[in-house]
């Protein structure tokens, strides 16, 4: 019975063939006049691991750490638990539930015509098959493939949740680099400043120079203070955001660049990755994956919209024993069945299967408009990342040639004023300019690192597909 059943439950699906939208972008990248363009390299961004793509080893720690204990990634992964266990219940939708079953009932007799009544009794023990639903028409196999293109697309969610945190947790190491590097730059110009302060004030305590030199003198004194105390401040949030997404306290082997240490991030380097074509981002960013799963599913919904108009037959059945005493259930000559199918068939729903349909074609429509976004939103992010790769390279030299520049000047500066061929002004002016000038060269430098981090997220690198969820789970 439980055979027949399955075999009449097998069905074809209604709903329509998916086909893929044309993606709405350019066949290539943008390329900038003057500086070069954005050609196809054999090697996908997604196809070299962040180990590799990162060559810093603290940084690996940190970003293995933070892919062990990130809440946010945590909760990405019990969403994609919770959708395979929506799509098993929807699975099983499509199979008969074999129940133990043991009923009782008791009930008056009619009463016969000398006014003598009494009660009978029916007892029942055995398997039941309760509403059992015969999919002819593919409700339920939509509703299971609907469930599993969600579960899909849950999948595709975790795994842009892990580029996203690799490359945060890449970018909060590199700013605090750049922080400390920039907090040694201001606590250099902070005992050149003292230094120039205490001897404009000597000069004008004995009359040589005016209180407008003093007071230049000053200001600039207390510029290097407020940069300083900024500095401060800005490194301090950079590390609590980092605790933050590393998911713990950040521990002696965990800290960057711990008192007593150096900066590294004159010397920090990653690795080059190519730009390939636009086409390559829909099979290798998980976001636009993760959007055509939600176009499939809402294709499927539309399948068991459409079976919604259709006649739907249930089964209930039971195989056992029964008996009008308890006692006798389980006595020789008592096995029985019952089988009652049921067969309903839209008549009159005050136009609810229409308004389904319709809900489900609008959801398709949303999909769609979501999954061509997705699209045109990656192409922008490559092609703006790609921008800055064509450009902060040269940006990065001119600022350093003129770091190099204001270096000069100041020293030509100091000797001049030093020999009283020059006013305290300039040297103070060549001062100020030399300390924006350095911190421009680690500010253009953090852009340009953080430049190639985002280059290698929005490209779809972060992830390594081990085991590509083609296949229900």
């Amino acid at each position: 019975m439980v055979a027949c059943a399955l075999l009449l439950g097998g069905c074809g699906s209604m709903a329509p063939d998916y086909r893929r939208p044309a993606a709405p972008v350019a066949a290539q990248f943008p390329a900038l006049a003057g500086f070069g363009s954005a050609t196809a390299r054999p090697t996908a961004a997604s196809d070299m691991e962040w180990q590799n793509f990162f060559t810093d080893a603290k940084l690996k720690q940190l970003i293995a750490a933070a892919l062990q204990n990130n809440r946010d990634l945590r909760v990405a992964v019990l969403n994609i638990e919770q959708a395979r266990a929506q799509f098993q219940i929807r699975r099983a939708d499509q199979f008969p539930a074999i129940n133990g079953a043991l009923t009782g009932s008791r009930q008056p007799n009619a009463a016969p015509a000398n006014g003598a009544g009494g009660i009978s009794s029916v007892y029942s023990a055995g398997l039941a098959v309760t509403a059992y639903e015969l999919d002819f028409f593919g409700r339920v196999a939509s509703l299971k493939d609907a469930a599993l293109a969600q579960y899909l697309a849950t999948e595709e969610g975790r795994k842009t949740a892990q580029i996203s945190l690799i490359a945060s947790v890449a970018n909060i190491y590199l700013g605090l680099l750049a922080d400390d590097e920039l907090l040694a730059i201001t606590q250099q110009t902070l005992v050149t400043r003292q230094a120039s302060y205490r001897l404009a004030k000597l000069r004008f305590d004995n009359g040589v120079a005016s209180e407008l030199d003093l007071r230049s003198a000053e200001s600039l004194l207390e510029a290097a203070n407020t940069a300083l105390a900024q500095q401060t401040r800005q490194r301090a949030l950079s590390e609590n955001a980092l605790t933050l997404l590393v998911g713990q306290s950040l521990a002696a082997d965990l800290s960057v660049n711990p008192a007593g240490q150096s900066s590294t991030f004159a010397n920090t380097t990653l690795q080059d990755i190519p730009a390939g074509l636009p086409s390559d981002l829909l099979v290798r960013r998980p976001d636009i994956r993760q959007a055509e799963q939600q176009l499939i599913a809402a294709n499927a919904n539309i399948g068991a919209a459409r079976a919604a108009f259709f006649p739907r037959i249930s089964l209930t059945a039971t195989a056992g024993t029964a008996s009008a005493r308890l006692a006798g259930l389980f006595q020789a000559g008592s096995w029985g069945w019952t089988l009652a199918p049921q067969l309903l068939l839209p008549i009159f729903d005050a136009g609810r299967n229409a308004a389904g349909l319709a809900s489900s074609k609008a959801a398709e429509g949303i999909a769609v408009a979501s999954y061509e976004k997705a699209i045109q939103t990656a192409f922008k992010e490559v092609s703006d990342a790609l921008a800055g790769r064509a450009t902060y390279a040269e940006q990065l030299r001119a600022s350093q040639a003129q770091a190099d520049a204001e270096a000069v000047r100041y020293r030509l500066a100091d000797l001049r004023y030093q020999n009283g061929v020059a006013s305290q002004l300039d040297q103070l002016d060549a001062q100020r300019a030399l300390f924006a000038a350095r911190q421009a060269v680690v500010q253009t430098r953090l852009a340009q690192l953080q430049s190639q981090v985002t280059l290698y997220k929005v490209l779809g690198g972060g992830w390594k597909d081990e085991t590509v969820a083609t296949r229900a789970p």
